[in-house]
């Protein structure tokens, strides 16, 4: 028997507006984290790295869950912001808490040729120092896998001795030679192409390799060739920046991308390529006393890598900061693969021609 039948039921005390809103922003707001975090995350192209792939105003859906998504390293930081705080230009993040790396299952693995998105290495290094997963998101093509060995010969990529695909936009310089008769712009238009005159009748296009017969096919134009870097000329800003191995951005390598559990031999020559990542990426004490190496004060001519890595480049060849002048991308720093562009928008166009209509819903191959 209820002896307290006489007690009056409480009445469930009602929320405020305010309150309801601020609930309903906190839920909001642990569930777009969540979504961004472990599904899907907008990204835009700022750079024309992927051009004409990928243009410049293009807005990406990027999946997490294809790779499996990369559970947060630096768990403290400002909801909706990467790195920096918009307006204040402070950090967004606070690094005294790093946990370590680990990824959910995927749906599959990066395979040659995806569009991936990944955290810049460069970033680690000063004055940045960034985490690993607050380091600036970049956009890239895959076309080496770990294990590959890649080598790229008057700028033809190679796959473990055989010629890479070429994606069907994919850009590069060619040098044009005129009788000094200018170009009608209107025929220019038609073309998918980026003309820069350096003299009365030389003319450097960039354009994708479909285009060449099109400017060929112009009564003014003499000649057409590639603009490539010649083979054994040193190019300092092309990794790992020794002279000893005479690379470029167009004659490169070759190279092995590491896998996780290859062992390889260190020399004069393999060090400089392998160096960063058995160091920083893999955390790693390394000397070089006289002839001898030395990983974590124990001396070794040989390393075993932990982690399988990826060489990634952008498909505008000849304007494209990626892998080919800082190394390869390790696993850690996997972000996604682009699926499809959403809205693309163009600030040169004009008021009404500003969306590109044609791009909308565009999958990403």
């Amino acid at each position: 028997m209820n002896l307290k039948f006489w007690e009056k039921k409480k009445e469930k005390k009602k929320k405020s507006a305010s309150r309801e809103w601020l609930d309903a922003i906190v839920f909001a707001v642990i569930a777009a984290t969540i979504i961004r975090g472990l599904f899907i995350e907008a990204y835009t192209i700022p750079t024309g790295s992927m051009e004409r792939s990928l243009l410049v105003g293009d807005f990406l859906f990027v999946s997490k869950m294809s790779y499996g998504a990369r559970t947060p390293i630096t768990p403290v930081a400002f909801p909706f912001a990467h790195h920096t705080m918009p307006i204040l230009n402070t950090k967004a993040y606070w690094d005294g808490i790093q946990l370590p790396y680990y990824r959910l299952p995927g749906f599959g693995k990066i395979e040659r040729n995806d569009v991936v998105v990944f955290n810049y290495p460069m970033d680690a290094d000063e004055p940045l120092n960034r985490p690993i997963d607050k380091r600036e998101n970049y956009i890239k093509r895959c076309l080496g896998i770990a294990g590959d060995t890649l080598s790229i010969v008057d700028t033809q990529v190679f796959i473990n001795g055989k010629p890479g695909d070429l994606p069907e936009m994919s850009q590069t310089q060619y040098y044009v030679k005129t009788d000094g008769t200018d170009f009608n712009p209107m025929a220019l238009k038609d073309i998918e192409a980026d003309v820069e005159r350096v003299t009365n009748d030389e003319y450097v296009i960039t354009m994708p390799k479909a285009e060449i017969e099109k400017i060929k096919a112009f009564s003014n134009v003499k000649m057409v060739t590639p603009v490539i870097a010649e083979k054994n000329t040193f190019e300092q800003q092309v990794f790992p920046s020794d002279g000893k191995l005479n690379w470029n951005q167009d004659n490169f390598g070759p190279i092995i991308v590491p896998k996780q559990g290859w062992t390889v031999t260190l020399d004069s020559l393999s060090l400089p390529v392998y160096k960063r990542a058995i160091e920083l990426y893999e955390g790693n004490k390394l000397e070089v006393n006289g002839n001898d190496i030395l990983i974590n004060g124990v001396k070794t001519n040989t390393y075993t890598f932990k982690m399988n890595y990826y060489w990634m480049m952008g498909d505008n060849r000849h304007n494209s900061l990626d892998s080919r002048y800082w190394g390869f991308v390790p696993e850690d720093h996997i972000v996604g693969k682009a699926l499809f562009v959403w809205m693309s928008w163009n600030d040169n166009g004009s008021f009404l021609s500003k969306i590109r209509w044609n791009r909308l819903l565009m999958g990403i191959h």
